[in-house]
């Protein structure tokens, strides 16, 4: 079953979504689940129920044209556009301790630097000379008081190194052994985008990583922190995946987590920056979808149509705008998946892994 495209220019869809921040806050059902992937994965597979195939037109790598144009006004520095504006540098991957050897990779826990932060991660390398395509790993929602280094896609992170991808996963900023991370770091997740390019960054200064073939897969969460990296930041990967992803319009994600998780914050942000109604600039200048327009790459998305943490409609929406804007956006959905992924997992990640493959070797 195809996923029907939208349509839309580039000032009228940015139009639009500056009327629906204006929305009063309005809280929706739904808890904010912690998103731990399990380690080990079901040996059921199943048939998606739906598919879309890329857009002709789009480029198979990043074009350095759209990095060219004119970039959006910084209305508030806590936003996409000041993004930007900064640079990416990363730095030495230090390695801290070896976790593991298996019999294709090796694990270690790690850290580098974010601008002025220290965030931790696990960093996991092939055997073999290399150089290897590289993939960043960015988790969903865990409780940072609860989190621990590594957690949330274990079962990824072991797939891809197997299938011969070196794999930094970022802790982010709040978490495990990183430094501290402010409130609006945190609910904007500013923070944790800028922890994704900096690991981008410092990936690509290893030894054993081809850096003209490094991509991002993010979950959930991590979804999310995927598409404003791919905004903030064209051609800084050259592919992206994300499952199960939260919303691409910030206010979605507000009334689904935040409001009735941590109430507290979203009230802070309403006092520190303008509720949406008063103030729709803010909310649409942390929306990755008001610049999907400046995306260059191409995306994976995976979704299962049995999610009730982030609504199926959320991706199939994320998509359509994608395709309005000329990216190759490719939707699979998952008849029956629940947001965690189980009996179908397995076919997600080999999608994945041929889809990175191709877009990496082209």
């Amino acid at each position: 079953m195809g996923v029907p495209v939208g349509s839309g220019g580039r000032v009228t869809r940015r139009t639009a979504l500056l009327g629906a921040a204006g929305l009063t806050l309005t809280a929706c059902a739904g808890s904010e689940q912690p998103d731990a992937s399990p380690t080990g994965s079901s040996s059921a597979t199943a048939s998606p129920s739906a598919t879309t195939s890329p857009s002709p037109s789009a480029s198979t790598s990043p074009s350095p044209s759209a990095t060219a144009d004119a970039l959006p006004p910084v209305e508030r520095r806590v936003s996409l556009p000041q993004l930007m504006r900064e640079d990416f540098d990363g730095g030495p991957v230090t390695r801290v301790r070896r976790q593991s050897v298996t019999d294709a990779y090796e694990r270690w826990e790690v850290t580098y630097p974010a601008g002025g932060t220290t965030v931790s991660g696990i960093l996991l390398r092939p055997r073999g000379r290399g150089p290897f395509p590289a993939v960043v790993l960015c988790h969903g929602y865990i409780e940072p008081s609860v989190y621990v280094t590594g957690q949330g896609l274990a079962r990824e992170q072991d797939y891809l190194a197997r299938a011969g991808f070196v794999v930094l996963h970022t802790d982010y900023r709040g978490h495990a052994a990183s430094d501290p991370a402010g409130d609006v770091e945190r609910e904007s997740r500013l923070g944790y985008t800028r922890d994704a390019l900096h690991a981008v960054a410092s990936l690509k200064q290893l030894p054993a990583v081809d850096p003209e073939r490094v991509a991002m897969l993010g979950r959930s969460m991590g979804g999310g922190v995927t598409l404003n990296a791919l905004v903030a930041q064209p051609g800084a990967v050259r592919a992206a995946v994300v499952y199960a992803s939260v919303s691409s319009l910030f206010t979605e994600n507000l009334d689904q987590f935040t409001i009735p998780n941590r109430p507290e914050s979203a009230q802070e942000l309403a006092r520190r920056f303008g509720t949406r109604r008063g103030a729709p600039d803010f909310y649409a200048g942390l929306s990755s979808r008001t610049y999907f327009d400046r995306v260059t790459e191409p995306v994976l998305i995976h979704h299962g149509t049995a999610d009730d943490t982030c609504p199926p409609p959320w991706s199939r929406r994320t998509h359509r705008l994608l395709r309005a804007a000329d990216v190759d956006s490719t939707l699979r959905l998952y008849e029956g998946e629940q947001h965690a992924f189980i009996p179908q997992w397995p076919l997600s990640m080999e999608r994945t892994v041929r889809f990175l493959r191709r877009r990496l070797d082209a």
